[in-house]
């Protein structure tokens, strides 16, 4: 029986602004993600999951995901594509292929699709991919937030490997990767194919037994999400501040509010890299925040000093709305409340922080203070 459903659009839309709001800035865009959906819809496709203990314990899972950067699309590679006379061979549909291609490369049938991360594309497309390959999708994901890189997700912190992986990208280029050496060139493989579909690929990898799975599954995550989202309309019908639905539900802290003055960003190696500047409005006049992604928000400082970091979530959200929104898409001048959530516990150790998650992983000097010491 389903444990989670999305039965209209409105279930659709409140998904997507759950999955969007525990993205971090990064997972994929509303409208890749939300457009599946009503695709999906549409079709009269059933958008379901389970819960991880109705998974049987003899079946082969896979985590089909989105790979590359979220920086725009410069017209220089429109005009390059162009040139070249690509034409979108799948649509949204590619990661449909990945799956296929994988289950075709291990000469054993898929029995369930985990999705790799929390975000408003990462987190419908596979959803939706095993909807349409009449696959079960279960209730979870493998880094309870949005990641950059292989590093973040619990598979890598566990031991899992996830090779082999299949890509696919929109242009119909295939690609299997039978072995790599490390997670981090896995990462890197993957991070190249992307940039040389001009951006993004679609992959199908972390092929693990569910025994396996089960072990390092972040349980909840897809409900959680439409919740979170469920939540903060109904807050927004009834005059109430979303963000204050969003805190409540995630058990997180109102971090800052502010006026981004300034946006740097680089598109470089297959992701977004960049740092986004706050000045503070209402009860944080005269203060600033500076916070640092790659894709996603990973380090930020208060009135210059280190403050909250990965693995602990920093999510910026429009004042007015209290939607997230994705770093491809703040801009100066934005009204934004920065929102931080307890990151996964499992991260917070020797390993996790500096080989995995901590701010020391991402090239930063800094020792990481749990959040919730922080905001005593």
């Amino acid at each position: 029986m389903p444990y989670g459903k999305l039965e209209n659009l409105q279930d659709c839309e409140d998904f997507v602004e759950g999955c969007l709001f525990m993205g971090t800035g990064g997972g994929g865009n509303v409208e890749w993600g939300l457009g599946m959906l009503k695709e999906a819809l549409e079709d009269g496709v059933s958008l379901e999951w389970v819960d991880v203990a109705d998974i049987p314990a003899d079946v082969m899972t896979v985590t089909p995901y989105g790979m590359g950067s979220i920086a725009p699309t410069t017209e220089k590679t429109k005009a390059e594509i162009a040139r070249h006379g690509l034409v979108n061979k799948f649509g949204d549909r590619s990661m449909e292929e990945a799956v296929k291609e994988l289950e075709t490369y291990l000469g054993e049938p898929i029995g369930c699709i985990v999705a790799a991360e929390l975000g408003a594309g990462n987190t419908p497309a596979p959803l939706v991919t095993g909807a349409r390959l009449g696959i079960r999708v279960v209730d979870g994901d493998y880094a309870g937030r949005a990641i950059p890189d292989e590093m973040q997700g619990t598979p890598y912190l566990y031991g899992k490997h996830s090779w082999p992986f299949a890509s696919v990208d929109q242009w119909g280029n295939v690609t299997i990767v039978k072995y790599t050496v490390s997670p981090h060139m896995l990462e890197r493989i993957g991070k190249m194919l992307a940039v040389a579909a001009y951006g993004n690929t679609t992959m199908a990898a972390t092929p693990l037994p569910s025994l396996e799975m089960k072990e390092i599954l972040v349980p909840g995550t897809l409900t959680k999400c439409l919740k979170l989202g469920r939540a903060m309309r109904i807050a927004r019908e009834n005059n109430r501040d979303p963000i204050e639905a969003a805190i409540a539900e995630t058990g997180g802290w109102r971090l800052f509010e502010g006026v981004v003055s300034k946006k740097e960003w680089e598109d470089r190696d297959g992701y977004m890299f960049g740092t986004i500047y706050l000045d503070g409005i209402e009860d944080y006049a005269g203060q600033t925040l500076k916070v640092w992604f790659k894709n996603e928000n990973h380090v930020s400082w208060l009135n210059g000093e280190p403050w909250v970091c990965s693995p602990d979530l920093v999510t910026l959200a429009y004042k007015d709305t209290g939607s997230g929104t994705t770093n491809t898409l703040i801009k100066e001048g934005d009204e934004i409340v920065a929102v931080g959530i307890k990151g996964l516990e499992s991260f917070r150790t020797e390993f996790g922080l500096n080989e995995a998650a901590g701010p020391r992983y991402f090239g930063f000097d800094l020792d990481y203070v749990p959040i919730e010491e922080l905001l005593k």
